[in-house]
């Protein structure tokens, strides 16, 4: 069966945003942290442009949460909406009551963290970076996404 792994774009944050990922989750970045100043054709962009992400990924259980940054200078344009949500299915509410705390922490709370009526402890916010979370514990765990 096919796997999906969210891929997330930022404008010069992605590297600074997967550090504080790195916080709540732990681990280590997949193959490092790749710049667009390694990458072949691109001695013509800025310095700050040369130290962009290109890819970095973190594995958070046994999916891969992916990103890059934008190149302006390639005419690339970040919207940030709220059309993609990272959900994330915690194994306790203790660990959702965790994540929630953290991954919302300078950023907006859409939904709080409470009982829902459908059964699941579930919450859904924006994080600091822009980013669209939802965060649901399940007594059911046969679900997964």
């Amino acid at each position: 069966m096919p796997k999906l792994n969210p891929y997330l774009n930022f404008d010069g944050k992605a590297e600074e945003a997967f550090n504080f990922y790195r916080t709540v989750f732990g681990g280590e970045f997949v193959g490092g942290v790749h710049k667009m100043g390694n990458a072949p054709g691109t001695e013509n962009l800025s310095d700050e442009e040369k130290n962009r992400v290109m890819h970095i990924a973190l594995r958070v259980g046994g999916d891969l949460l992916m990103a890059s940054d934008i190149v302006p200078s390639f005419g690339q344009n970040l919207t940030v909406g709220n059309n993609n949500y990272v959900s994330i299915f915690p194994d306790s509410r203790e660990d959702a009551d965790r994540i929630f705390k953290a991954l919302s922490a300078g950023g907006n709370i859409e939904m709080p963290l409470e009982d829902q009526f459908w059964g699941d402890y579930f919450g859904s916010f924006q994080d600091k970076f822009g980013v669209y979370w939802m965060i649901n514990f399940s007594t059911d765990q046969g679900y997964e996404g």
